[in-house]
């Protein structure tokens, strides 16, 4: 028998029994559960990642639906105890969903929801973050001057790179990876070169009209090109960061070869999934190359680095927090309570769930829809036309 799992409840009379596996960000989304009769309960157990018999013990036997974290591990298990207990609606708060078994989830007519449309912004502004720390060397200057090392200015004291003129890479050119690109070309006036299986006409006519005013204006313009393969943006950029999904094809897409095709000094982001990058040769390569820096959002074994990762110090590394901004985690919550508040009622999917604007609006009621359910088709679930 599992052993029972601490819980805060809301709303003990309520219908509906809804689960979120971790406390969230902000109230709205439990008042907009509250608000449709739902018992809320949420788990304050004192574990980072809850383990598979710790989610089946806050499911028990009656619950409607889960809202989850990536951290777990969503398979037929768990998607079986949650179809026992009654349970339709499942949601990672998070865009991602490679901790979940679609396919189980299917089988046991789950709807697995995931929370797009919130996170462009939030994640473009730390993958600039990272690329400006790790090309300034910002945070071994912090570590420099805790320590209580600097005693008086020296003109090759943590010399870095300069972004202006340089030229930013983009694997991936979709909306985040288009967004970060829109702010390294416009707030350092860099040159841009993307790959990407699909063209980014948006993106190319950002940086088109961007050059045409630095020009009239009297300044160098800024160019873009659409590099055919990914190994010449590896070449030709002195900045890279990294917004591909991960699939089969983009498992280890930067490794030993790759790493070698780049610039001696060149600074490589990642903000999208860690196992697109082959960490142990990542940390060689670190190794042989001291001018060589990375910035580091996601890894490969989240949440252990390889070793040897941590004691580079021309490394940036930070835990996951791409999506850690206050406006965005709360969004995330809201629109993962949404996705599960919304299957229960019978709600249709809505029609784009990169526009998300209506949910998040807190001066008016949210649509009648589910916002994002990455699974609709399969179970065939209406979409709403609202």
């Amino acid at each position: 028998m599992a052993k029972p799992v601490s819980i805060q409840v809301w709303n003990p009379n309520g219908k509906y029994r809804v689960i979120s596996t971790k406390p969230m960000p902000g109230t709205r989304w439990i008042n907009l559960l509250i608000e449709q009769d739902c018992r809320v309960e949420i788990c304050t157990e004192k574990k980072t990642i809850l383990s598979v018999d710790d989610i089946i013990a806050l499911i028990g036997n009656k619950c409607d639906g889960v809202i989850g974290q990536l951290t777990e591990d969503w398979g037929d298990t768990l998607f079986a105890a949650l179809s026992r207990a009654g349970g339709k609606a499942f949601s990672n708060m998070a865009v991602g969903y490679n901790n979940v078994d679609v396919n189980a989830a299917n089988k046991h007519g789950v709807a697995v929801g995931n929370t797009p449309g919130v996170l462009t912004e939030t994640t473009a502004e730390l993958a600039a973050s990272l690329s400006l720390a790790a090309s300034r060397r910002i945070v071994e200057a912090d570590e420099f001057m805790r320590a209580g090392l600097y005693d008086g200015w020296l003109p090759h004291l943590f010399v870095g790179n300069l972004l202006k003129g340089q030229t930013v890479g983009v694997i991936g050119a979709g909306r985040i990876g288009s967004a970060y690109a829109r702010m390294m070309v416009e707030g350092f006036k860099m040159n841009l070169i993307y790959y990407d299986l699909y063209q980014s006409t948006r993106l190319e006519k950002f940086v088109t009209a961007y050059g045409e005013f630095l020009k009239s204006n009297g300044e160098q313009p800024v160019y873009w090109k659409r590099a055919s393969t990914m190994e010449e943006v590896l070449r030709e950029a002195d900045v890279i960061s990294l917004h591909p999904v991960l699939d089969k094809t983009t498992y280890h897409l930067i490794n030993k070869d790759s790493l070698a095709t780049m610039k001696k000094e060149a600074i490589l982001v990642n903000c999208s999934r860690g196992p697109v990058v082959d960490e142990v040769a990542l940390v060689e390569h670190l190794k042989q190359n001291p001018m060589f820096r990375v910035g580091l959002d996601v890894f490969e074994d989240e949440p252990f680095m390889k070793p040897g990762l941590a004691e580079m110090k021309n490394a940036v590394v930070v835990p996951h927090i791409a999506s850690a901004s206050k406006w965005t985690r709360e969004g995330m919550a809201t629109l993962a309570a949404l996705n599960v508040l919304g299957k229960i009622k019978g709600y249709p999917i809505w029609s784009d769930p990169n526009r998300v604007e209506p949910f998040l609006n807190e001066n008016s009621p949210p649509p009648a829809a589910c916002p994002s359910i990455v699974n609709a088709k399969a179970l065939g679930l209406p979409v709403s036309k609202l």
